[in-house]
């Protein structure tokens, strides 16, 4: 028979932490679902060698030993192993580690798991036993993706799609979403197992960089250019927020840099989208451009009263 080589099968290195393990396993897990491949052979023999590549590269125990074997397993086999002196093989009961599926569950009971593994770590376990009732009921596993949205889905929310392996999942986003705020899709995870529930689909937000405004929470900060008449003399000028325009008024004399507030033109609460955060908007003077000679004459005799 031949070696497997585990790492290979899973598609990560030999020195993959138990994380790269885990990750690489439910991709392939995924990939390779039974509820998604039916009658499909070939995507059977693929979901049983990565559930017995995890079962072994998910428990330290088992990795070590195998590890410790490497290609020269056999001359392990024929020195007396666990097969062959008839113990009981380390890690107990073949069900995957880390609460990943388990071929049992879905191809029926015994022989679920390679000669290669059975000489090396021995028979025994669930599968195999003859058993056929009495399985508990577990949840699937927790599904974890992540989606990108502007800040003016997120104002006002949106309608997404988000695809998991080969499915794809609608969601509806209330207004309001943060920055890193993950949101649960109860049921939408990996299938549970006798009769047990679904895992969840959880998704991490990522708010695209906007242009022109920051985000603080749920207040917004931008910058407003005032022409230099408006800053000098007063009066109101029109500030545009996400959603609707407002008119602010400039007192006479403003400097570049102030910042004024405005209640209520920032971000929906996401608990509750009737309610605002409010606008930090800093005022840049703007100089006029291209003057006239007349014009540059009147400001000629404005600095020179202002220099008397």
């Amino acid at each position: 028979m031949d070696y497997k080589d585990y790492y290979k099968i899973l598609g990560v290195s030999k020195t993959a932490t138990q994380d790269e393990i885990k990750k690489a396993y439910r991709k392939l897990a995924v990939k390779y679902h039974p509820d998604k491949n039916q009658n499909d052979k070939v995507a059977e023999a693929k979901f049983k060698e990565a559930n017995e590549a995890n079962e072994v590269l998910s428990k330290p125990d088992k990795r070590k030993q195998y590890d410790e074997l490497g290609e020269n397993w056999q001359n392990y086999q024929q020195a007396g192993g666990y097969a062959n002196q008839g113990g009981s093989r380390p890690g107990g009961s073949r069900r995957s580690g880390g609460g990943g599926f388990s071929t049992e569950d879905f191809y029926g009971g015994g022989g679920q798991f390679s000669d290669f593994f059975e000489n090396i770590f021995g028979g025994g376990g669930n599968a195999g036993s003859g058993r056929t009732g009495g399985r508990r009921a577990s949840t699937g596993e927790d599904l974890q993706a992540e989606m990108h949205i502007t800040m003016e889905e997120a104002f006002n929310g949106a309608s997404r799609q988000v695809t998991i392996g080969d499915s794809k999942v609608n969601m509806k986003l209330k207004p309001g979403v943060s920055e890193g705020q993950i949101l649960r899709l109860k049921g939408k995870g990996e299938a549970g197992r006798h009769g047990g529930a679904n895992g969840d689909l959880l998704i991490t937000m990522h708010i695209l960089p906007n242009p022109k405004f920051e985000r603080k929470e749920n207040d917004l900060y931008f910058d407003q250019l005032v022409d230099i008449y408006t800053a000098v003399l007063g009066g109101k000028i029109a500030v545009a927020g996400i959603n609707k325009t407002v008119n602010m008024t400039i007192a006479a004399g403003t400097d570049s840099n102030k910042t004024f507030r405005l209640k209520g033109l920032g971000m929906p609460h996401y608990k509750n989208p009737e309610t605002f955060g409010d606008a930090y908007v800093r005022v840049i003077i703007q100089s006029p451009k291209n003057l006239t000679d007349k014009e540059k004459e009147l400001f000629e005799q404005l600095a020179a009263l202002r220099a008397s």
